[in-house]
């Protein structure tokens, strides 16, 4: 006789924190307060807020709003990523007064607020350099040094072997929660601090609230007691690769997806994206020469499972890398994007099978004719279903799939127009063509 109830046979779950349940078909948007605005202000980003939640916005990533080191400051204005002060707001953007007013402002249109926290380094004059100095990495001459192997001459490394730099690191990150009413963090370079560092402080900061913690990492360990989400720079790469040098779409079915949907846990959630303050322009070549095809990888990546990102500008068809040390504002004119994000972005909202991570349905391959150039996928949850195909060429393509399994009648998402869909479906597709069917229970 089998006792299958034997715990040692019983399934478990890789990932042992939950995620926000407001999380569940939210959309990410990184924020360089500087410059979004010719101000550059906590109040100059309140009058856009509106605006964000139209184009389908729900978490607000602020870039790092920290004092800026001045000792060894790169550019005039400096890196955000050079942090003189865990405990104030830099001056340049307001006061603690406007920055409550901020996260009161996003809270009250229904959206959540992340701060960029930068854990491994401070600059050269930050407090801690003369109260602490113990805490600081020593290079072999005993001097401060950078990251090690990197060379940011504008900051120094922590040490994290020394249990009250812990104690003080997370008692910060708790400080902007409990007097702020903050929602989470995007923790920079997260995987250079040491991964027990993370996973105490996630279960401090859900004792105070449900937090979203975002890595800018693409470990899987990460997300067991840390992270909620981390960088998807793999895609990225696949997607860069497709899109500029026209690699085969099997770069991105048989040597990433099919790895994503076996070995990645369902709850935990890759973040997607196309561009971010790392990542905005392609071997130095301005997006708008790619134009359709960044267009059909967004699509993808919206459509993929994971949360999404879009980088502040790219609504407004941003096509170059902003300055990081200067004052470089976004030049906010109308453009096609805006409406191909809220376009998907309502879809997400109200389609479970979109929805991010464990609530959403799984990307399932439907099998098409022309596998190197185009990409056709379904994913389905409760009833709620999404049918996608691109082609991810430079070339047109007639391409016929097998819709055997799905067959019905849907919308189509960007005509608005009723598409009946048979045993088999065969469509004409320009370079770059994408198509995206739904319908929702």
């Amino acid at each position: 006789m089998h006792h299958t109830s034997d715990q040692q046979y019983q399934p478990k779950s890789y990932v042992e924190i939950s995620t926000p349940e407001w999380v569940k078909s939210a959309t990410l948007y990184e924020l360089n307060v500087r410059q979004f605005s010719v101000e550059g202000t906590f109040k100059a980003v309140e009058q856009q807020l509106p605006r964000l939640k139209k184009l389908g916005v729900d978490i607000i990533w602020l870039m790092p709003i920290h004092p800026i080191g001045e000792l060894h400051r790169k550019g005039s204005l400096g890196s955000y990523y050079s942090v003189k002060n865990y405990f104030e707001v830099n001056p340049e953007f307001g006061t603690d007064e406007d920055f409550k007013n901020l996260v009161q402002a996003i809270h009250d249109e229904g959206m959540f607020v992340i701060l960029d926290w930068v854990a491994n380094h401070t600059s050269w004059d930050n407090n801690l350099v003369n109260e602490y100095p113990e805490w600081y990495r020593r290079s072999r001459k005993n001097t401060f040094q950078s990251t090690r192997w990197r060379d940011y001459d504008d900051i120094i490394e922590l040490d994290y072997s020394h249990p009250e730099l812990r104690r003080y690191m997370t008692d910060a990150l708790k400080y902007w929660i409990r007097e702020f009413d903050i929602d989470g963090y995007r923790c920079d370079i997260a995987s250079f601090v040491p991964i027990d560092f993370w996973e105490n402080v996630r279960s401090e900061l859900d004792d105070l609230k449900p937090v979203f913690m975002l890595a800018e990492a693409e470990d899987r360990d990460l997300h067991r007691r840390a992270f909620d989400a981390t960088y998807n720079w793999t895609l990225w790469n696949i997607l860069h690769q497709i899109a500029v040098n026209h690699y085969s779409v099997k770069t991105l079915t048989e040597a990433y997806l099919a790895e994503h949907v076996s070995v990645f846990p369902k709850e935990a959630l890759r973040m997607n994206f196309i561009d971010n303050h790392d990542k905005n322009s392609w071997e130095g070549t301005p997006y708008s020469n790619f134009g359709e095809a960044l267009t059909a990888v967004t699509v993808f990546t919206f459509m993929m499972d994971g949360i999404p990102l879009v980088y502040n500008g790219q609504e407004a068809g941003l096509n170059r890398s902003l300055e990081f040390f200067e004052k470089d504002p976004i030049d906010w004119q109308t453009h096609d994007n805006t409406r191909l994000y809220s376009t998907i972005f309502a879809l997400k909202h109200r389609n479970q099978a979109l929805w991010n991570g464990r609530f959403g349905g799984e990307i399932v391959r439907i099998m098409n004719d022309k596998m190197d150039q185009v990409i056709s996928f379904v994913r389905e949850k409760n009833g709620d279903k999404v049918l996608v195909f691109i082609n991810l060429s430079k070339d047109p393509v007639i391409a016929q799939f097998d819709t055997s399994f799905d067959k019905g009648s849907y919308q189509n998402l960007f005509s608005e127009a009723e598409q009946i869909v048979d045993e088999t479906l065969i469509v004409d597709m320009a370079p770059w063509d994408y198509i995206v069917l739904h319908r929702t229970l």
